[in-house]
């Protein structure tokens, strides 16, 4: 690679003190991927640069790893504390119930650190595309809900935006409900069903998300449960993405170490690069590094 690479999203953490519920917990829930014993050990930047040593990694973006809710400072605490040792992360994104009671607090105090970018939380979702409603209490219909998200444009973060791909109608409408507030979709809207009418709604998901000028995307988080991590299986679905949202509003991300699950690093960065091999080269650093660098105001 003739240009270096920002990794958008990327998690750490240190087991053993009880701020990670879903690593830590006895009756562990799978994850999309699959059972998270793998994962069960501490993730530091020591870890991740052992991960990324065959490439030119400058920057990376730690995006909330599920700390314990009822401390959501607590994680952007540690990991400015673990910047000015390590040097990483480069920026964050910090964990916010727009539902909460003392979302107004929390808000200001992310803000206060200043490494922190965004806030994500995984709104209330259905289980299946068969089963949406609007409206339910949590997610991005609720007025209550809605509310908290409002206080982000008054203090400059944007949201990061995780869901299922059956609701990505519902966030093209809160794009246009407040197109002041930036929203970065996680992991491709997750085309978690490769069938042809999964990949159909997804597609048409996506396509009117993409109408909001305030959404950009991060293709990262893209693997499957039961099937190792390769370009024949993903091309399509990174070069789908790059189609709809253009080059501008795309970057590559890891989500490492949770797709440590579905393949290592270099399988996953090397698959990016296959799949975006006939791009011009401005094209790709802007995939790889420039866009990132732009979002995350990365020095």
């Amino acid at each position: 690679m003739t240009f270096p690479i920002i990794d958008c999203h990327q998690h750490f953490w240190r087991l053993g003190q009880g701020n990670y519920p879903w690593l830590e917990q006895t009756n562990l829930t799978d994850h999309r991927y699959g059972p998270v014993a793998a994962l069960q050990r501490d993730y530091l930047p020591a870890d991740y640069r052992a991960d990324t040593k065959d490439f030119q990694i400058v920057g990376t973006v730690h995006v909330e790893a599920e700390w314990r809710p009822s401390d959501p400072l607590g994680e952007t605490r540690w990991l400015h504390d673990l910047a000015e040792t390590e040097g990483l992360p480069s920026a964050i994104v910090g964990q916010a119930w727009f539902a909460r009671d003392d979302i107004a607090d929390v808000l200001v105090g992310q803000a206060a650190f200043p490494l922190t970018r965004g806030v994500r939380q995984k709104p209330a979702v259905t289980p299946s595309a068969d089963a949406y409603q609007p409206g339910l209490p949590g997610s991005m219909s609720d007025p209550v809900w809605r509310s908290g998200f409002s206080l982000l444009e008054r203090h400059g973060l944007h949201f990061e935006l995780q869901t299922r791909y059956w609701h990505l109608t519902e966030a093209a409408v809160l794009a246009r409900d407040f197109p002041d507030i930036q929203i970065i979709l996680n992991h491709a809207g997750v085309p978690e069903a490769r069938c042809e009418a999964g990949l159909k709604a997804w597609r048409a998901g996506m396509q009117e998300l993409a109408y909001q000028p305030n959404v950009s995307v991060k293709i990262s988080g893209i693997g499957e449960a039961g099937h190792p991590w390769t370009t024949a299986r993903q091309e399509t679905i990174v070069r789908e993405c790059i189609n709809i949202f253009g080059v501008d509003r795309c970057m590559f991300a890891s989500n490492y170490p949770v797709d440590r699950l579905v393949g290592e690093f270099k399988t996953i960065f090397k698959g990016f690069l296959e799949a975006t091999g006939n791009f011009s080269l401005s094209d790709r650093r802007k995939l790889f590094y420039g866009n990132a660098r732009k979002r995350y105001l990365i020095r």
